[in-house]
């Protein structure tokens, strides 16, 4: 069995979305945390969610899957709250998937494992066409120990800096690695990108 872990950090409040909560707006009938964490099972055994305490409508759509689902306490701190409390779950290798990314597809989250695997001491990020830096990004077993250090809401930047020189990209399709879905606005364009997409298919 593979050593890594794919974590889906979800224990956030969805605070530039205008009252709504993003990970429960469904995609062709499937809410958002959800697909996001069917896709992460379809591509590794071992996917973990982090809520927020008492998060009942977010834990209802993932009741019935078979992932990890760890309560975050202080969540009100911001994103690292979940990447502490998740790199302290276990060993191994550590694949941090936002949820709100749905362009990303079980194939492009294969092929950044399968790099892990043949470089497991490399931290692999994913990259758009243009070289832009995005998601996800495979973290080393042995930089789990740094990710208690962490604090605010920057995520895992601060061993990203302290490790570029262990680091590789690997490119993705098109938007798939930068698409994150935020706002109702980058809701309605990403709508409407498929729109177009399917429109200029025969």
């Amino acid at each position: 069995m593979s050593d890594l872990t794919i974590v889906i950090p979800a224990a956030g409040a969805s605070s530039r979305m205008g009252g709504a909560d993003k990970l429960l707006i469904t995609i062709d009938g499937v809410p958002l945390v959800r697909r996001t964490a069917l896709r992460a099972l379809a591509a590794c055994p071992q996917v973990l969610i982090t809520l927020r305490e008492n998060d009942g409508a977010r834990l209802q759509v993932l009741h019935d899957l078979p992932v990890q689902i760890v309560p975050i306490p202080d969540a009100a701190i911001g994103l690292s709250a979940s990447l502490r409390r998740a790199a302290a779950q276990g060993q191994g290798r550590l694949m941090i998937l936002p949820a709100d990314m749905p362009d990303l597809t079980p194939e492009d989250l294969t092929r950044l494992i399968q790099s892990s695997d043949a470089a497991p001491d490399t931290l692999w990020r994913a990259c758009g066409q243009d070289g832009i830096p995005g998601h996800p990004v495979i973290f080393p077993a042995n930089l789990r120990a740094a990710f208690a250090t962490l604090h605010g809401d920057h995520g895992a930047r601060p061993i990203l800096l302290a490790n570029a020189h262990r680091l590789q990209t690997l490119v993705l399709p098109g938007q798939h690695a930068l698409t994150d879905l935020d706002t109702p606005e980058a809701w309605q364009e990403w709508r409407q990108s498929l729109l177009l997409l399917k429109g200029s298919k025969p």
